[in-house]
């Protein structure tokens, strides 16, 4: 079975290193945030270390789920570079929201999302 195509730009993002981005984005005067997942128990969609890096615009590089809490947690990334707060998240099957945002693979995962200064 082969995968669908990638346009080039979904390639290139998917292969970029989160923390190289985020400096990038914030040498260009950008606010930016990074998510990354600190703790995972069960079945998880990616390993601790995964980080998302989140420009003000909403332009994503890296992964903290394989797609299944992500949008949630560019929801929060906005959140946080407003109020420069940092906030962990969790999401798991007991939590109902998981459910809402996609994460019903039978595991637990807390996200530490930080406004980069």
């Amino acid at each position: 079975m082969s995968e669908a195509p990638q346009s080039a730009g979904a390639k290139a993002a998917a292969s970029e290193d989160p923390l190289a981005t985020a400096a990038r984005w914030q040498d260009e005067g950008r606010r930016v945030a990074l998510a990354t997942v600190v703790a995972t128990w069960g079945s998880s969609p990616r390993p601790v270390g995964s980080q998302l890096a989140v420009d003000e615009a909403g332009q994503m590089v890296g992964s903290v789920s394989g797609g299944c809490i992500e949008g949630a947690v560019v929801h929060e990334t906005k959140a946080v570079m407003e109020s420069g707060a940092p906030k962990l998240l969790e999401y798991g099957v007991t939590n109902e929201q998981a459910w809402e945002v996609g994460l019903a693979c039978g595991g637990t995962v807390r996200v530490f999302v930080e406004a980069l200064e």
